[in-house]
């Protein structure tokens, strides 16, 4: 457990994008500055989607661009297709991220169509991603259970896995979207996937709906994998998925991996000020437990 364990900062895209509050470029550009400064170098800071359906992410070539002068830092962007890609690469993209689901439910109620037929569609992007020299990150959603088709078996997972892997992914990102997952099933998804392809090459992106995500990804560590994605305080959730809640939040990655003596190289105090700002825009408290303990730490030695 002493190894490194590296953070894919996931609030400026997965996290603004649920909420209901807009945020405007320069606060998203300023989030994602605050966020490198605390230490956090991978940052996924925008998505190349329909500002119809995640007007949150309208102008992520503006965010994109504003961010580029920050030179000891990677940026991913989502992409669901050639025209995402297209926009990705106007706006200076250098690695991408592509997403498929476990389960036929979700691709279906999420991208309205089947799960082969969104491998199709990105094809193509990871051909010409490879062409260009671009990192592609794939995205499996559902890894531990989906709200239309319930129990996603290992297999569907680790089978998507190799493809995603076989088309030129360098890195799969496994979700449990929903975060109904517990740490032996956990163990057993992981399992599965990292005898299809090294462990290495795996992220986890647990999310804590039922307050599991902690725990999960201490088991999946124990797996061997060493990527985490992560939102400051706790942003995100499901909108095909009531009640579901946001990443675990990286405040509370952080506290638990300092506390096993595992360095991360993120400065608290400098993420906690970070996530007490964009709760500030949003209008609401961050939903880590480490940030409410640390507010309510600092109010009491105030005296305020």
């Amino acid at each position: 457990m002493s190894d490194q364990i590296h953070i894919v900062e996931m609030g400026p895209r997965d996290g603004l994008q649920n909420e209901k509050t807009p945020v405007s470029v320069e606060a998203r550009i300023a989030f994602v500055e605050a966020l490198v400064a605390a230490g956090l170098k991978t940052v996924e800071v925008g998505a190349f989607v329909s500002p119809r359906a995640i007007p949150q992410m309208a102008s992520s070539d503006q965010v994109l661009h504003g961010v580029s002068h920050i030179k000891d830092a990677e940026f991913h962007v989502l992409v669901p297709n050639e025209k995402g890609y297209d926009a990705a690469r106007a706006a200076g993209a250098q690695v991408v991220s592509v997403f498929a689901a476990a389960s036929e439910g979700f691709s279906r109620a999420n991208i309205n169509c089947s799960i082969a037929e969104s491998i199709e569609r990105f094809k193509p992007v990871l051909a010409r991603a490879k062409a260009d020299g671009v990192k592609v990150r794939g995205y499996i959603s559902c890894v531990l259970g989906c709200p239309f088709d319930g129990e996603i078996k290992p297999k569907a997972v680790a089978d998507l896995a190799m493809t995603l892997w076989d088309l030129g992914c360098y890195e799969i990102s496994l979700g449990d979207t929903i975060g109904v997952g517990t740490p032996l099933k956990a163990k057993e998804m992981l399992r599965a996937v990292g005898a299809e392809l090294p462990v290495g090459n795996l992220a986890m992106h647990f999310h804590d709906t039922y307050g599991q995500a902690l725990a999960n990804l201490y088991a999946g560590m124990e797996e061997g994998v060493r990527v985490i994605d992560a939102a400051a305080g706790g942003l995100g959730g499901c909108p095909y998925a009531p009640g579901a809640t946001g990443n675990v939040a990286t405040e509370d990655v952080v506290y638990m991996l300092e506390g096993m003596g595992v360095k991360t190289g993120i400065d608290m105090e400098k993420l906690l000020a970070t996530t007490n700002e964009v709760a500030g825009l949003l209008g609401h408290p961050p939903v880590s437990r480490v940030a409410s303990a640390l507010n309510a730490k600092r109010k009491r030695l105030s005296g305020s």
